[in-house]
Protein backbone atom coordinates (compact mmCIF):
# COMPACT_ATOMS: atom_id res chain seq x y z
CA UNK A 1 0.00 0.00 0.00
CA UNK A 2 1.27 3.49 -1.18
CA UNK A 3 1.19 6.65 1.22
CA UNK A 4 -0.45 9.60 -0.01
CA UNK A 5 1.16 12.39 0.00
CA UNK A 6 -1.46 14.64 -0.01
CA UNK A 7 -4.65 12.82 1.85
CA UNK A 8 -6.89 16.48 1.16
CA UNK A 9 -5.97 15.97 -2.45
CA UNK A 10 -7.14 12.30 -3.05
CA UNK A 11 -10.72 12.92 -0.92
CA UNK A 12 -11.82 15.66 -4.13
CA UNK A 13 -10.00 13.10 -6.36
CA UNK A 14 -12.31 10.29 -5.16
CA UNK A 15 -15.11 12.68 -5.25
CA UNK A 16 -15.03 13.91 -8.46
CA UNK A 17 -14.27 10.47 -10.09
CA UNK A 18 -17.12 8.77 -8.11
CA UNK A 19 -19.45 11.77 -10.25
CA UNK A 20 -17.75 11.54 -13.13
CA UNK A 21 -18.78 7.45 -12.93
CA UNK A 22 -22.33 8.52 -12.04
CA UNK A 23 -21.55 6.27 -8.47
CA UNK A 24 -24.33 6.81 -5.67
CA UNK A 25 -21.66 6.80 -2.99
CA UNK A 26 -17.67 6.79 -2.81
CA UNK A 27 -16.13 5.53 -0.01
CA UNK A 28 -12.75 7.79 1.46
CA UNK A 29 -10.35 6.82 4.46
CA UNK A 30 -11.33 9.24 6.78
CA UNK A 31 -9.59 11.84 8.87
CA UNK A 32 -10.51 14.73 11.70
CA UNK A 33 -10.21 17.20 7.97
CA UNK A 34 -11.78 14.95 5.75
CA UNK A 35 -15.01 15.10 8.11
CA UNK A 36 -14.99 18.60 8.23
CA UNK A 37 -14.87 18.89 4.65
CA UNK A 38 -17.70 16.51 4.76
CA UNK A 39 -19.63 18.50 7.14
CA UNK A 40 -19.68 21.49 5.14
CA UNK A 41 -20.18 20.70 1.50
CA UNK A 42 -23.35 18.63 3.17
CA UNK A 43 -24.41 21.95 4.86
CA UNK A 44 -23.85 23.78 1.79
CA UNK A 45 -26.16 21.06 -0.36
CA UNK A 46 -23.34 19.83 -2.43
CA UNK A 47 -23.77 15.99 -1.32
CA UNK A 48 -27.09 14.20 -0.08
CA UNK A 49 -25.92 12.45 3.14
CA UNK A 50 -22.19 11.25 4.52
CA UNK A 51 -21.76 8.50 7.32
CA UNK A 52 -18.74 7.86 9.19
CA UNK A 53 -17.67 4.35 10.10
CA UNK A 54 -15.02 3.45 12.62
CA UNK A 55 -15.22 0.30 13.04
CA UNK A 56 -14.23 -0.19 9.49
CA UNK A 57 -10.13 -0.28 10.54
CA UNK A 58 -8.13 1.78 12.72
CA UNK A 59 -8.77 4.79 10.95
CA UNK A 60 -12.29 4.81 9.91
CA UNK A 61 -13.69 5.67 6.90
CA UNK A 62 -16.26 7.95 5.02
CA UNK A 63 -19.50 7.15 3.14
CA UNK A 64 -20.44 9.97 0.83
CA UNK A 65 -24.22 9.94 -0.82
CA UNK A 66 -23.84 12.18 -4.12
CA UNK A 67 -26.14 14.46 -5.20
CA UNK A 68 -27.13 14.54 -8.47
CA UNK A 69 -29.95 16.53 -10.73
CA UNK A 70 -33.29 14.77 -10.66
CA UNK A 71 -34.16 14.91 -14.29
CA UNK A 72 -30.94 15.92 -16.52
CA UNK A 73 -28.65 13.56 -13.87
CA UNK A 74 -26.40 16.05 -13.63
CA UNK A 75 -23.65 16.15 -10.38
CA UNK A 76 -24.30 19.14 -7.81
CA UNK A 77 -20.55 20.16 -7.50
CA UNK A 78 -19.79 21.31 -11.23
CA UNK A 79 -16.08 21.82 -9.74
CA UNK A 80 -14.15 20.81 -6.66
CA UNK A 81 -10.48 22.03 -6.83
CA UNK A 82 -7.53 22.27 -4.85
CA UNK A 83 -5.99 24.96 -3.75
CA UNK A 84 -3.44 25.10 -1.21
CA UNK A 85 -1.09 22.06 -2.33
CA UNK A 86 1.72 20.93 0.40
CA UNK A 87 4.17 22.19 -2.12
CA UNK A 88 2.50 25.54 -2.27
CA UNK A 89 0.42 26.73 0.55
CA UNK A 90 -1.50 29.21 0.14
CA UNK A 91 -3.20 31.84 3.05
CA UNK A 92 -5.63 34.07 3.04
CA UNK A 93 -5.72 36.67 5.83
CA UNK A 94 -9.71 37.89 6.85
CA UNK A 95 -9.50 41.12 4.61
CA UNK A 96 -8.78 39.06 1.32
CA UNK A 97 -11.15 35.81 1.79
CA UNK A 98 -11.84 34.27 -1.65
CA UNK A 99 -15.19 34.74 -3.70
CA UNK A 100 -15.68 31.57 -5.04
CA UNK A 101 -17.90 32.40 -8.42
CA UNK A 102 -19.02 35.79 -7.00
CA UNK A 103 -20.65 33.99 -3.96
CA UNK A 104 -22.29 30.90 -5.51
CA UNK A 105 -19.75 28.81 -4.74
CA UNK A 106 -17.58 28.01 -1.51
CA UNK A 107 -13.94 28.37 -0.57
CA UNK A 108 -13.54 25.52 2.20
CA UNK A 109 -10.84 27.23 4.95
CA UNK A 110 -8.70 25.89 7.47
CA UNK A 111 -8.17 28.45 10.35
CA UNK A 112 -7.69 28.34 13.96
CA UNK A 113 -11.09 27.74 14.64
CA UNK A 114 -11.11 24.60 12.74
CA UNK A 115 -12.32 24.05 8.87
CA UNK A 116 -14.64 26.26 7.99
CA UNK A 117 -16.20 27.74 4.90
CA UNK A 118 -15.26 31.25 3.50
CA UNK A 119 -18.67 32.91 4.60
CA UNK A 120 -18.40 31.79 8.12
CA UNK A 121 -14.31 32.54 8.07
CA UNK A 122 -15.90 36.36 7.18
CA UNK A 123 -18.40 36.63 9.70
CA UNK A 124 -15.37 35.42 12.39
CA UNK A 125 -13.32 38.15 10.97
CA UNK A 126 -10.04 35.11 10.45
CA UNK A 127 -7.95 33.71 7.85
CA UNK A 128 -6.22 30.70 7.28
CA UNK A 129 -5.24 28.18 4.92
CA UNK A 130 -7.59 28.16 1.87
CA UNK A 131 -8.06 24.30 1.14
CA UNK A 132 -10.41 24.08 -1.53
CA UNK A 133 -13.28 25.76 -3.97
CA UNK A 134 -16.25 23.83 -4.76
CA UNK A 135 -19.09 25.11 -7.13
Amino acid sequence: MSKITDPIADFLTRVRNAQSAKQRVVDIPASNIKKEMTKILKDKGYILNYKFEDDVNYQGSIKIALKYHPETKQPAIKSIKRISKPGLRQYCDSDNIPRVLNGLGVAIISTSRGVISDKEARDLNIGGEVLCYVY
